[in-house]
């Protein structure tokens, strides 16, 4: 239900979730509370019932930490990347490795890109 509901939202939310993920993460361990996980969804009009959030729950949080990833959870609601898109990101992490180590260091990165 969730995934359908943030599939009609658009990639605003689904980025905006994300960044709003990260800075809940004040540890930068990438996993969340279960409270601060449900404040989240709150904030952007994603309420989910108490009893469904609670079997959401017990799905993300499979490893019984109380504490969910929330790059999984962005993963399993955006789905895998289609073999045009990998294809894409593949002949930019070429031409970004210009070393061709396997590894892109920053200072790489900054020659190419730029966030203007």
């Amino acid at each position: 239900m969730l995934r359908e509901t943030l599939s009609k939202r658009g990639v605003r939310v689904i980025t905006g979730l994300g960044k709003y993920f990260r800075q809940l993460d004040k540890s930068r361990n990438g996993f969340l509370s279960q409270a601060d996980f449900k404040e989240a969804l709150k904030l952007f009009h994603l309420e989910v019932p108490e009893g469904d959030f609670e079997s959401l729950w017990l799905i993300l949080d499979h490893s019984k930490t109380d504490k969910v990833d929330y790059g999984e959870f962005i993963r399993a609601v955006v789905g895998e990347m289609n073999e045009y898109r990998k294809a894409f990101v593949r002949k930019a992490y070429m031409k970004l490795d210009f070393n061709k180590t396997g590894s892109v260091p920053m200072i790489d990165i900054r020659k190419c890109y730029c966030a203007k």
